[in-house]
């Protein structure tokens, strides 16, 4: 069964790295990869709704802690696996991401950690 995850970052290049990333590990998931906070929600919005999203929290615009408020304020995306995969280390930046989201992960990351992750995020969903 393929799973679809949307990577929101406004660094193409981290959207490429787990695509090709999970490209290379002949991974189950199919990554959708979007460059804003409002391009995320426009593809909510036309019912293209991700098993997961891995969002960044430094974007212009809309911040990841604003999509974030976004997703949790509509009852069809509330329930979307959020993981906060950004570059932002400081204490209160990780407390609030572990505290909201399904999980925190730094950049730079391996990505056979990141698949990781997502599988034990997923597979306890499935399992409810």
């Amino acid at each position: 069964m393929t799973r679809t995850i949307m990577v929101v970052d406004d660094d193409s290049d981290i959207i490429l790295s787990v695509q090709e990333g999970f490209d290379d590990l002949n991974s189950e998931y199919k990554i959708m990869g979007v460059e804003s906070g409002e391009e995320c929600i426009k593809f909510l919005k036309n019912d293209q709704i991700p098993d997961a999203i891995l969002l960044d929290i430094m974007m212009p615009e809309m911040s990841g802690w604003e999509v974030y408020d976004r997703l949790k304020e509509n009852m069809d995306w509330e329930n979307i696996p959020i993981v906060f995969l950004t570059a932002r280390t400081d204490r209160v930046a990780v407390n609030a991401g572990n505290f909201l989201g399904a999980d925190y992960i730094e950049k730079p990351f391996e990505i056979t950690y990141l698949k990781n992750r997502l599988d034990l995020i997923l597979n306890n969903i499935k399992k409810k």
